[in-house]
């Protein structure tokens, strides 16, 4: 059952276009939103990776609906080129992919995800690898300070390593409440309102996961998957996100500048690029869903689209 609204699915779907007979994957499955309306709105076949086995655990349920049609893999989507080769897939009709946390994670106090409720000091989106406990208890004040700062855009970061610091001396730091409350007292009151902790807790979330690295090596993976006339779709939520998911796409779509008039290669016609970019401006959420579903506040659509072959396009 899907228990959290995916966010622009109308524009999701209006995008990707789905197709009976072709392959998709939902290469971030979560609560399978995504997945379910796929699958409805075509008689396609659906791959979805999730590295989080929970997520997987819930998709029995839609996978049941769809049999045979929705094959489920526990897998990080920047791995995806390996684990479907390993299934007999190189190519897709289409990609989507909605990054950072579920909503299911964040709601889950065990996972350590949120400051709102108490719980271990996780943060891990799967159940490998350091937990951000080890990360606030281990590492050096000034690079706990440079993530702070990179990962989560905070002013304060200094302080808020600082911080860290002295209150591990006394105890480890092992839950959110108690970090939230180390961060919070380290740092101004946000004018917005905004709570102290959140971008803390974002920095560490993003260093634990490696979600940039992911999103570079999932969105270079996908691209490379694509079919052509396939079409990669990607919903951002930050602006670390989106910005790397604008630069890939325009450096495949031929829009990341020209070369240098000092350069030999700019007396020669630039090669057509092998993507056509959907979007050229991020599609953002309409004010209806905002007001159903304020998580999508942030949340920007970028998509492009795999063009066929040169030869392909003249003999049409």
């Amino acid at each position: 059952m899907i228990g959290h609204a995916p966010v622009m699915l109308e524009e999701v779907l209006a995008t990707l276009r789905p197709r009976s007979g072709a392959i998709y994957l939902d290469a971030t499955f979560g609560g399978g939103g995504y997945a379910s309306a796929i699958l409805g709105a075509a008689e396609c076949t659906l791959w979805a990776l999730d590295r989080d086995p929970d997520a997987i655990a819930r998709g029995a349920e839609i996978a049941a609906r769809h049999r045979g049609r929705l094959r489920l893999l526990e897998a990080c989507f920047g791995d995806m080129l390996d684990t479907l080769a390993s299934h007999g897939i190189d190519a897709l009709d289409g990609v989507v992919m909605d990054l950072g946390v579920s909503s299911f994670q964040l709601d889950q106090a065990e996972r350590g995800f949120s400051f709102r409720a108490d719980g271990p000091l996780d943060m891990r989106m799967g159940r490998e690898g350091p937990t951000a406990a080890d990360l606030v208890n281990t590492l050096p004040e000034a690079e706990l300070a440079r993530i702070i700062a990179e990962f989560g855009e905070e002013r304060h970061a200094r302080r808020v390593a600082r911080a860290i610091l002295r209150a591990r001396a006394e105890s480890p730091i092992l839950t959110t409440a108690r970090l939230a409350e180390i961060v919070r007292r380290a740092v101004p009151r946000d004018p917005s309102g905004i709570d102290g902790a959140t971008r803390s807790f974002q920095a560490l979330r993003i260093a634990v996961n490696d979600e940039l690295g992911e999103v570079e090596r999932g969105i270079a993976a996908a691209m490379d998957l694509l079919a052509p006339g396939g079409r990669l779709v990607v919903v951002a939520f930050h602006s670390l996100e989106d910005r790397i998911v604008k630069r890939a796409f325009a450096d495949a779509t031929g829009r990341s500048g020209a070369a240098s008039r000092h350069d030999p290669a700019a007396l020669l016609p630039p090669p057509e690029p092998a993507f056509a970019l959907l979007t050229p401006r991020a599609l953002r959420p309409g004010e209806a869903e905002l007001q159903t579903n304020p998580r999508a506040r942030s949340a920007r659509l970028r998509a492009l689209e795999r063009r066929p072959p040169p030869h392909a396009r003249m003999a049409t």
